[in-house]
């Protein structure tokens, strides 16, 4: 029953990225892609409707990882306290820059709201990159499931490592590009004119930068977290996930160069799923590591909930993702379609 939910907090979390992922990489890239305030709008418009349903799926990930996993919940939530904070006060401002732009307008304030929106988009892609790090890396729990980490200490992995060192800032900085490519490709996607041009020539020069660091962040991974390539070797199937990633990435090349702009995004899918699946696959059974003894790490089986809760959650569950699915693809399908170029959607 662990493992199952497991899987189901993991399968959460990577279509959280996938969803909100394109329209975090729309606020990051809508000051280089839209030159006017008319094409502003345009981008914003590209993600109105869905961006605040797209966060539902954080909510519903931290609700199930609370229920499923509360020894988890409890101790990431106090050891990463600082870090969540910034996280919170950046998905507020994010928030808030969307809606104040469409009331506050003026030639000072549209420019602020917009600075500031994509910058909270900026620094949360970073920040969830780090904290997916984090979590690859290890971190320094005690004996009883506590720790407490700075926001950093000397910059290098290891038992007095901080939240940021050399290893969760790398990762910060692909999850960057990696959202920036995804939002590109969006925007690309849904958008026409000269913000779709120039979106569509980001994402092609962006993917090589992404494809680079997928390289290096993989070799990193491995020399942070040697258990990783035991968890590999061991159980080979585990191999379609990173196949699934590199599939992807190859796919965004292919048709981005030929102008499919919906495969080009559907295949920047297909490369975060199987990136955040390799990544849980390979902590498997760990849901939290130790940096400082390999027995005080968190598993699905010491971090998980009773299973007679677990057992009958896992009926709620399925009840409530049907209906979240449900509106999810209902929202979807009656935005289909191409944003036309100078479109105010409503509010923004």
């Amino acid at each position: 029953m662990g493992t199952l939910w497991f899987c189901i907090v993991a399968v959460m979390l990577a279509f959280y990225v996938v969803l909100d992922g394109f329209d975090l990489g729309a606020g990051i890239v809508h000051l280089f892609v839209a030159r006017t305030d008319s094409e502003r709008h345009t981008v914003l418009a590209s993600i109105g409707p869905v961006w605040d349903g797209n966060e539902v799926w954080l909510l519903a990930g931290g609700g199930v990882l609370y229920f499923a996993f509360p020894a988890l919940y409890a101790s990431s939530f106090s050891g990463f306290y600082l870090p969540l904070i910034i996280v919170l006060w950046l998905l507020t401002l994010r928030g808030v820059s969307v809606e104040f732009r469409s009331h506050t307008r003026g030639a000072v304030w549209s420019p602020f709201w917009d600075v500031v929106f994509s910058g909270a988009s900026l620094l949360l892609a970073v920040f969830y990159g780090a904290a997916l790090g984090n979590v690859v890396r290890g971190v320094p729990l005690d004996q009883n499931g506590r720790f407490f980490e700075s926001l950093w200490t000397n910059f290098r992995p290891g038992p007095n490592a901080g939240v940021l060192d050399w290893y969760t800032i790398l990762i910060g900085v692909a999850a960057l590009a990696a959202l920036l490519l995804h939002g590109a490709l969006w925007v690309a996607f849904k958008t026409e004119g000269d913000v779709a041009l120039r979106a569509r020539r980001l994402a092609k020069w962006t993917v090589w930068i992404v494809a680079a660091l997928t390289a290096a962040i993989t070799a990193a991974s491995f020399w942070v977290q040697p258990s990783l390539a035991a968890h590999f070797s061991g159980h080979a199937w585990g191999a379609a996930f990173p196949g699934v990633a590199v599939l992807g990435l190859a796919g965004i090349i292919w048709f981005s160069w030929r102008g499919h702009e919906r495969n080009a995004f559907l295949s920047s899918c297909a490369y975060l799923l199987g990136m955040l699946t390799s990544a849980a696959f390979s902590l498997y059974p760990y849901v939290l590591p130790s940096s400082t003894d390999p027995a005080f790490g968190l598993t699905v089986h010491n971090a998980m909930a009773p299973v007679y809760g677990l057992r009958v959650g896992l009926i709620w569950w399925v009840i409530g993702m049907t209906l979240a699915t449900s509106y999810t693809v209902y929202a979807y399908r009656s935005f289909a379609g191409k944003v036309k170029s100078g479109a105010h959607g409503e509010g923004y």
